[in-house]
């Protein structure tokens, strides 16, 4: 099995709902966010990939079109922006695109990542 990834980065803000009042993360505050997808494959095309990293460049295009810079929870169309359901969404965006997506992982901080496998 053939494994590859690719890492994008951007900045959002978000507001975790349902938390304690009290809770820092139930405040509106912002990352900045690094979204890290992996493909696998059993075996390599002609030129030798599992894909070409050029043709992840729509998800380039996705992030700094419609998730950089933006307030997640108006983006996503709910409250659940948790790092894992941001994996999630992601993870979906692009296993519409290309069969080889196995996970997604997202950052918030440099100690933390979710990770959503389908």
């Amino acid at each position: 099995m053939y494994t590859i990834s690719k890492q994008y980065h951007f900045s959002a803000s978000h507001e975790l709902k349902g938390l304690a009042a009290d809770h820092p993360c139930a405040r509106l505050h912002g990352h900045n966010y690094i979204v890290e997808v992996e493909l696998r494959g059993e075996s390599l095309n002609a030129a030798g990939f599992v894909r070409d990293y050029r043709e992840l460049d729509d998800l380039k295009a996705y992030i700094d079109e419609k998730i950089d810079h933006r307030h997640l929870n108006d983006v996503l169309g709910d409250d659940a922006t948790t790092a894992e359901h941001i994996a999630r969404h992601f993870y979906d965006w692009c296993k519409g695109k290309w069969p080889e997506v196995s996970a997604v992982r997202i950052s918030e901080t440099p100690k933390t990542w979710a990770e959503y496998r389908g």
